[in-house]
């Protein structure tokens, strides 16, 4: 099928106006999630007593739906995006108090609902429509004195950031308030407020340290291995070392057989494992490339909501992208997060996808505002050459 400028369809507007590169890009990655699936799933399906390919096949049962739920975010635009994140934060928000009665219990969270035959995670549908709409309300603050921009903006962290640590989920917590102060800083608020921030921050971080012991683990493992068990990370780390620069093979990797979590939290551990380094970096090289191009698109943003929205958007995707390799190669204690795109989980691809709609939306080519294409001049307009040009020459003259 070939698409012209002459049709006058939302495929053709949409194809001639979305960033094209970064739109085949995230397909590369889901594509690439899909491979690294087939390396890391079977034996966790083999764990549960599960046909072996039972997680790929359940990967790739929801890259279609990915992939319309990203396509269908591109097509919105910024009010459209603003409107429908309203929408999804009020939803995502009711069903993430719903997980606190009604939520199965795994591994001492409470993060999932259970639908029919469906587990969703409300929290990573929240995380886009939560940056959008801080973005807006941050931008608001900034033109109109009678919106208290502010503090509707500081009341949807505070309810969000709450369930999430009542769920509890420290990683994703710690997610949302750096892309949440990375807003407030972009937006030019007083720096006294951003030094207030990172005490906050700070004594948040200090508080779940001391309260809660899984946490307090975690970090005095990292800090000090000899402290506890460190098996997880270790093998993680082994497993680059392993695979050294060209990897072992698909299929020849033994890391996925110990980790519990290699299929998302460690993925890209197998990766290293069976497709060696230079696999990891041209993964590496894939994402950075994403975000640099997202990051330059908003740059270039006349419009402060838009550019804001963008930059949220593009952190949130980078970040936990940067989180989870940073875990993976011993940089950062282990947070449970997932890797965008790569990771086994429906949730994750699916928020992430609509995380990416709506960045496409967003920086979609559209006209500036007031600026009217210039039209050949008419010969009645005083086209050069014609008599009503010359007499308009004369008159002037």
């Amino acid at each position: 099928m070939r698409i012209t400028r002459a049709e006058k369809s939302v495929l053709s507007d949409w194809w001639f106006t979305v960033d094209r590169l970064m739109f085949f890009g995230l397909l590369l990655l889901m594509g690439a999630g899909l491979v690294l699936s087939l390396a890391a799933s079977p034996p966790i399906a083999a764990k549960y007593n599960l046909e072996p390919f039972y997680f790929v096949r359940r990967q790739a049962a929801l890259l279609l739906p990915a992939v319309v739920i990203m396509f269908a975010a591109s097509t919105l635009t910024p009010k459209q995006i603003r409107r429908a994140s309203l929408i999804i934060f009020a939803v995502g928000i009711a069903l993430m108090l719903a997980t606190m009665f009604i939520g199965p219990e795994i591994k001492g969270a409470r993060r999932w609902l259970q639908l029919g035959f469906v587990s969703i995670q409300p929290s990573e549908f929240v995380k886009p429509a939560f940056v959008v709409l801080t973005a807006w309300l941050f931008n608001e603050s900034q033109k109109r004195s009678d919106i208290p921009g502010i503090e509707l903006a500081l009341a949807l962290y505070g309810i969000f950031a709450l369930l999430l640590v009542l769920q509890p989920d420290f990683g994703q917590t710690l997610l949302v308030s750096i892309v949440w102060m990375a807003l407030f800083f972009m937006a030019g608020i007083n720096l006294f407020w951003i030094g207030a921030l990172g005490f906050a921050g700070l004594a948040g971080i200090a508080s779940a340290y001391f309260l809660v012991p899984h946490v307090a683990s975690r970090i005095d493992r990292f800090l000090n291995p000899a402290s506890g068990d460190t098996y997880q990370a270790d093998k993680a780390l082994d497993s680059f070392l392993h695979g050294g620069w060209f990897g072992r093979g698909p299929g020849e990797g033994t890391v996925k057989d110990v980790l519990p979590d290699s299929h998302t939290d460690f993925i890209f551990a197998v990766a290293a494992e069976e497709y060696g380094l230079i696999a990891c970096l041209i993964l590496l090289l894939l994402f950075a490339f994403m975000v640099l191009r997202g990051l330059s698109k908003a740059s270039q943003e006349p419009d402060g909501f838009i550019r804001h929205a963008t930059a949220g958007l593009i952190m949130l995707f980078g970040l936990q992208t940067l989180i989870n390799m940073a875990v993976n190669v011993g940089l950062l204690p282990a947070k449970g997060m997932t890797l965008p795109f790569i990771s086994y989980g429906g949730s994750s691809l699916l928020a992430m996808a609509l995380t990416m709609g709506f960045v496409l939306g967003l920086t979609r080519r559209r006209p500036i505002a007031g600026r009217l294409p210039r039209s050949a001049p008419s010969e009645a307009e005083g086209e050069p050459g014609s008599h009503a040009g010359k007499a308009a020459s004369e008159q002037v003259a």
